[in-house]
């Protein structure tokens, strides 16, 4: 009893921390405490902005290091490179063991994710021609949000196919490496050659670390750590180091595993990039000042304008009809468990750009306080509406089926 009595006040904290963590590694939780964080950050910013925007633009960290950043640029740099390690992981993971490692059942999703990249790409230049600075901002509208879309999907319609939400999590496991792949090309500015080469030679070092088995966290963490520094210092965006990281893990498990580096990286890291990283980084991303001087942009603004039908119009039209062309002209095949009115409904999900969108905003319209809330304001107003949209859609198809099953 007396030995009880010393240890029962631990147990419970190690108990329940499991308990959160295990939580967060689904996509429901994670997906909440994102919006939660959203909402915060609406209400605070609109309640007091100043005090909201003191927040996030205070400075911390070493200055000989040039790491002295505002906290939305942590938030940006430091936290969403731990999103994008989790998303390297997914990326890695499909490529060996999902649905990416056979080429015939990949090529409906893959084709669906880059048709959802570039028509609403084409879609935003569109609605937005002849805008000033337009033109930086034609990726905002490309990202689909892999946490928030599959949260939706897991929420409304945990009862369809596993099939559709496989096609999804591909897709947008595509749609982030594409993602990823724009921001290193065109949001990169005075490029160092000296650091981004020291920052490949600590990612070669990583990979040559897995490749020997080395699995203790000591030696693999600062590597990561300084890969993620001299990428940051190179003017390429830290995230590319993240998707790089996730990437170079090792898939397979060696004879003495019981679990490879990718999956136990997954684990442990996953429950940190929901419950952390994400959240505090759409609180810091999010707050926009909701008055009517900014909520009449989202219907004035044309680049606003512009992100919102890429979102909402050009991912529906991107990501259905790639997948239906590529079944039309048989370079895929649609899964007996699915129709195209399940595919229509799951397609309007990767219009919740959200993070990767947020991101690409604040990147393309840095110098520019009013066009990057706007911009904000008009991702969010997209993201609610295709979550809405498809929620609705995806409850209806449930019906449906049920209703099909009981007459037969």
């Amino acid at each position: 009893m007396r030995r009880a009595a010393q240890i029962w006040p631990f147990r419970p904290t190690v108990r329940y921390t499991r308990q959160v963590a295990e939580a967060l590694r689904t996509e429901t939780i994670g997906g909440i405490v994102m919006l939660v964080a959203t909402v915060v950050a609406l209400i605070w910013a609109n309640i007091s902005y100043e005090s909201y925007d003191a927040l996030r633009s205070t400075k911390i960290g070493p200055e000989f290091l040039h790491l002295d950043l505002e906290l939305v640029k942590w938030a940006q740099n430091g936290l969403l490179t731990i999103f994008f390690f989790v998303a390297g992981l997914e990326v890695k993971e499909e490529f060996v063991h999902g649905e990416l490692s056979n080429l015939k059942k990949a090529a409906l999703p893959i084709i669906a994710a880059f048709a959802g990249m570039a028509v609403p790409a084409i879609v935003y230049l569109l609605v937005s021609w002849g805008a000033p600075d337009a033109a930086r901002g034609w990726a905002i509208p490309t990202a689909t949000d892999i946490a928030f879309a599959l949260a939706v999907l897991a929420v409304t319609a945990s009862a369809m196919p596993s099939s559709l939400r496989a096609f999804l999590l591909t897709c947008a496991v595509v749609d982030d490496l594409g993602a990823i792949t724009i921001i290193a090309l065109f949001y990169t500015d005075g490029l160092n050659l000296l650091m981004l080469g020291a920052g490949i030679l600590f990612l070669v070092l990583y990979w040559y670390l897995q490749r020997k088995h080395v699995t203790s966290w000591w030696v693999l963490v600062p590597v990561a750590l300084l890969a993620w520094y001299f990428v940051e210092v190179s003017g390429v965006h830290a995230t590319v180091a993240g998707v790089a990281l996730g990437l170079l893990t090792r898939v397979h498990s060696g004879p003495d595993e019981d679990y490879s580096p990718c999956e136990r990286a997954d684990h442990y890291v996953r429950p940190i990039s929901a419950g952390f990283a994400v959240p505090v980084f759409a609180f810091l991303s999010a707050g926009v000042l909701l008055d009517n001087e900014s909520l009449s942009l989202i219907f004035t603004d044309r680049i606003v304008l512009g992100v919102i039908a890429g979102l909402l119009i050009g991912k529906f039209l991107g990501v259905f009809g790639g997948a239906w062309l590529s079944v039309r002209l048989g370079l895929a095949r649609l899964s007996d468990e699915l129709n195209w009115r399940d595919m229509a409904a799951v397609s309007i999900l990767g219009g919740i750009g959200f993070t990767v969108s947020l991101l690409i905003g604040n990147l393309a319209y840095s110098g520019d306080v009013a066009r990057t809330n706007a911009v904000t304001a008009g991702v969010l107003a997209a993201s609610f509406a295709a979550s809405v949209a498809a929620a609705v859609l995806l409850r209806v198809r449930i019906r449906n089926r049920l209703n099909a099953q009981d007459d037969v």
